[in-house]
């Protein structure tokens, strides 16, 4: 399927999604979030992609927010339809079973920051900046930001950075959690992709499990939460791939995986 608005790259099980608008530092309008839909669709249907990373075109932006032109013609209707497809399409994100990647090379604000948010993993340049500075426009996040960043950082440092509307440096955004590390602009892209080629190598529905489990379970009393990851981790056994996985350790050999 081609894009004109993203670049898409599978290589090595991995594939790499590139929102391609750097004249417009990336902004996500209403044709680049229906074509992220279709790319995180194809992903998820394609069974040689073990994991996804995101990034943006260019060396100033990873996506920088939603499109403020496209916005500024919207009613309320029009507005909520709006939202909701960018709920849709990171939600979507966020459900894949495959690990999901954020290198973030730039600014990452507004629906930028939201993007990180729905991914499992978020990985920053030393140039990178988030933040949701949409109070800025007289407006509040839209694609989930109040809520993942919520739980992401906790409540008192959502409500600082959507409040204040603004940005944090990519050190600082490590500190408070917004991303796991740091390295030069250089080097982010691989950095990415090696985190990502490190969980496609282990067990698929491993993986997918553990992540489900994860996302399922934090919002869960403790009890409740646990009982989830013992019917995970039981229902595993009646698959193919944990008995490899565990054939492999005993015989000393890498794991054929099978994803079943």
């Amino acid at each position: 399927m081609g894009f004109e608005n993203l670049l898409v790259d599978i290589a090595d099980g991995i594939a790499t999604v590139t929102v391609n608008r750097p004249k417009q530092l990336n902004a996500l309008d209403q044709k680049t979030l229906e074509e992220l839909s279709a790319a995180f669709e194809q992903a998820g249907r394609d069974k040689g992609v073990r994991a996804l990373v995101v990034t943006g075109a260019g060396d100033k932006a990873f996506v920088a927010g939603a499109d403020i032109a496209a916005m500024s013609r919207l009613g309320p209707a029009e507005a909520r339809e709006f939202a909701a497809l960018g709920h849709r399409v990171f939600g979507l994100l966020e459900a894949l079973p495959i690990v999901t990647v954020a290198a973030v090379n730039g600014f990452a604000l507004g629906g930028g920051c939201e993007l990180t948010l729905a991914c499992d993993l978020v990985y920053a340049s030393e140039r990178a900046r988030f933040g949701q500075p949409e109070v800025n426009l007289g407006l509040v996040p839209g694609f989930g930001g109040t809520q993942r960043l919520t739980r992401r950082v906790g409540p008192m440092r959502a409500k600082e950075l959507v409040l204040t509307g603004d940005m944090v440096d990519a050190p600082t955004a490590k500190a408070m959690g917004l991303c796991l590390d740091v390295v030069p602009p250089e080097k982010l892209l691989e950095h990415a992709r090696g985190k990502a080629r490190t969980v496609a190598s282990r067990g698929p529905v491993a993986v997918a499990t553990a992540k489900r489990l994860i996302q399922q379970g934090a919002d869960l009393p403790l009890g409740e939460a646990n009982a989830l990851e013992r019917q995970g981790f039981a229902g595993l056994f009646g698959g193919e791939d944990a008995k490899e996985g565990m054939r492999a350790f005993l015989e000393k050999r890498p794991a054929q995986w099978k994803g079943t």
